[in-house]
C-alpha cells in the first residue's frame, strides 16, 4: 500500500506516479479494484484552476493536509469527483482521479452505473471523474477518508506492479482557468481513458 509519506511528496511528482497504481475500495459491494490510467494536478493558490485558489475555504481546506486523504466533492450537482490530498501539510495540492481500468468487482461497478450487466465494456465503467465514483460507490460521505484502508471507509492505493508504463503529459481538460498547464498524465496504452 501507498503510505502518506508517497502523498506527502509534490503534487505534480503524486499524479505522475499514480498512473498504474490501484485503487481498492472495500463497501458492501465487496471489494472493488482498479488501475489508475488518468490522473490531473491541481496545486495551491498560485493555480488558478485549483479549488485552493482562494487559500482556505470550507470547502478547500481539507487540500491544505494532512496528505494522504480523499478528497471528494460534488459538482455540477451531478456527480462526485475523487482526488488524493497530497504535498506537505499546510501547502494545498491535491491529485484528481481521472480514470480508472477495472480489475476487480466489475459486474458490481456495471450495476452501479446502471449499465448491461451482460453486455458492458470495460471502458464504460471508470472512464471519468464522475463515473469512476459512481462505479466505486464513491460519495461525499467518503471526503476526509484515509488512504491506509482504515474503517469506517475502506480505501487505499497499491504501488504500480508493471515495471514500465508509458506515462504522457498533456494540459488539463474540463477546465477554464490555467488551460495549457500540461499537469495531466495518462498511461498511453489504455482503452479507459476519459473523453
Amino acid at each position: 500500500m501507498l503510505y502518506r509519506e508517497f502523498f506527502a511528496q509534490d503534487t505534480v511528482a503524486v499524479a505522475r506516479e499514480l498512473i498504474g497504481a490501484r485503487v481498492h475500495v472495500q463497501s458492501e459491494g465487496g471489494e472493488l479494484v482498479g488501475r489508475i490510467v488518468e490522473t490531473e494536478a491541481y496545486l495551491g493558490e498560485d493555480d488558478p484552476a485549483s479549488h485552493a485558489a482562494r487559500g482556505p475555504t470550507p470547502r478547500s481546506a481539507i487540500m491544505f493536509g494532512p496528505p494522504g486523504v480523499a478528497y471528494v466533492y460534488f459538482i455540477y450537482g451531478v456527480h462526485h469527483c475523487l482526488n488524493f490530498v497530497t504535498g506537505p501539510e499546510g501547502k494545498a495540492g491535491a491529485v484528481l482521479i481521472r480514470a480508472l481500468e477495472p480489475v476487480r468487482g466489475q459486474q458490481v461497478m456495471a450495476e452501479r452505473r446502471g449499465l448491461d450487466t451482460a453486455r458492458f465494456r470495460d471502458r464504460d465503467l471508470c472512464s471519468g471523474p464522475g463515473k469512476l465514483c459512481q462505479a466505486l460507490g464513491i460519495d461525499q460521505k467518503w471526503n476526509g477518508a484515509a488512504l491506509d484502508g482504515s474503517a469506517p471507509n475502506r480505501l487505499w492505493v497499491a504501488p504500480r506492479r508493471e515495471t514500465s508504463v508509458e506515462v504522457v503529459a498533456s494540459p488539463r481538460i474540463g477546465i477554464r482557468k490555467a488551460v495549457d498547464w500540461p499537469y495531466r498524465f495518462c498511461d498511453a496504452g489504455s482503452a479507459c481513458l476519459s473523453r
